[in-house]
């Protein structure tokens, strides 16, 4: 089967290859491109949690309730990536992506209409935006820099992580900047999405070989790919996505406010937040590079799983007196965790197609996954007062976490 058939990843048809070409052979034009896709993977997501106490106090919304502004995107991670490699394989990767970066628009203004319901009907928009971007990016990056995948993945998780960071250090500042409340420190991230649309345009005119033609696939005769639902290789590295999707959320959702309920400012705990979201970079640009450099990923599996384990230990012991550090350790975990997620879809898979469809997977089953983690956190506070059981719970998602990631850290390929 050729490796860009399935899953939104092209088979290269004669009048595109040149144009192709043409365009690695200038490759700044196709890092600009992802890069700036690759910013707005999580801005949209990182700018909610600092505000998410001034959301709930202008819309009246309860804990549980509070919750779903940042549950609903993340689940919509989770439905959109099932719906990803269809269109991918129906529209293209480039024109796709293309078209979520207008959606991811649209979704971030409809957030900020005065209305519960837009509200979480902007999150629905915004996270099925973002889904469509993680699901075709590691198939695009294995077709296109099959030599350099892991550098490349390190390269596009950096950015997706450098988006988040300055979209949480500035949530508070623009909200007192432009005076408008939080409504306007939301609204002015789809910007950065129209920007990388049109920045994207490019991979689009090429995706159509600059011949007004579709570049379509072209079937392999009676071949079929592997069932990677009925892999057990297949589902480690799913059930690995989605431990650390849930630890990660769960700290998106919350970690302002748990700061906050201990006494510290909100200026203070969104400023804790954002250097979280800052030390996730380091993690995120060296483990995808540590990975690809050996055959086994098990160490870096132990690593970044203690990590994580030990900042939330920090969060339940002394959560304002050591929240700097605590914030950092738990953000290089963060970061490497979600880097070696992305890269082990891209390791344990033989080619570009699978690489594709293994990443549809991961990221569906693993962001329904992460959905869940927020929404309970927050019923669990509710119920309890505390942040005590919300917090172990997360310290058993790092136990499971560390077991499914030793076996798909192994030499292995789907």
């Amino acid at each position: 089967m050729p490796a860009d058939v399935e899953a939104g990843v092209r088979a290269p048809a004669a009048e595109g290859v040149a144009a192709r070409r043409a365009l690695l052979t200038h490759p700044a034009v196709l890092l600009v491109g992802i890069v700036l896709a690759s910013l707005n993977m999580r801005a949209a997501l990182a700018s909610v949690a600092p505000l998410v106490g001034e959301i709930s106090a202008d819309l009246g919304l309860s804990s549980t309730a509070s919750s779903l502004v940042t549950s609903v995107p993340v689940l919509f991670l989770g439905l959109g990536a099932l719906v990803a490699p269809w269109l991918g394989r129906r529209f293209g990767a480039e024109r796709v992506l293309f078209a979520a970066l207008l959606l991811l628009a649209v979704g971030i203004l409809a957030r900020v209409l005065p209305s519960v319901y837009a509200l979480y009907g902007g999150g629905i928009l915004v996270g099925t935006a973002i889904a469509l971007l993680n699901v075709l990016m590691p198939g695009l990056i294995k077709r296109d820099f099959p030599d350099r995948a892991a550098a490349m993945t390190s390269v596009y998780t950096g950015a997706m992580i450098a988006g988040a960071t300055v979209a949480a250090a500035a949530a508070v500042p623009l909200e007192e900047a432009l005076g408008c409340g939080w409504k306007a420190s939301l609204g002015v991230w789809s910007l950065l999405a129209l920007i990388a649309a049109v920045a994207w345009l490019p991979q689009v005119v090429i995706a159509r070989g600059r011949t007004g033609h579709e570049v379509r696939a072209v079937p392999a005769g009676d071949a079929r790919p592997v069932s990677l639902w009925r892999s057990p290789l297949a589902w480690q590295v799913t059930l690995f996505m989605g431990m650390q999707s849930v630890w990660t959320y769960v700290l998106i959702a919350w970690m302002p406010t748990i700061f906050t309920d201990h006494g510290m400012s909100r200026s203070t705990a969104g400023m804790v937040f954002a250097f979280n979201t800052l030390t996730q970079i380091v993690g995120a640009f060296a483990v995808p590079l540590l990975a690809g450099r050996t055959r086994s990923q098990r160490p870096l599996i132990v690593l970044v799983t203690a990590l994580v384990a030990a900042g939330y230990v920090g969060l339940l012991v002394a959560p304002v007196e050591g929240a700097w550090l605590w914030s950092g350790v738990l953000g290089v975990g963060q970061g490497g965790a979600l880097g070696l997620a992305l890269t082990l879809i891209v390791l344990r898979s033989g080619d570009a197609a699978t690489a594709s469809r293994l990443s549809g997977m991961a990221q569906s089953v693993g962001y329904l996954l992460g959905a869940v983690g927020p929404l309970a956190a927050g019923a669990l506070h509710q119920a309890t007062g505390s942040w005590t059981l919300p917090i172990a719970l997360v310290l058993g998602v790092c136990a499971v976490a560390l077991a499914v990631g030793l076996l798909a850290a192994r030499d292995r390929v789907v």
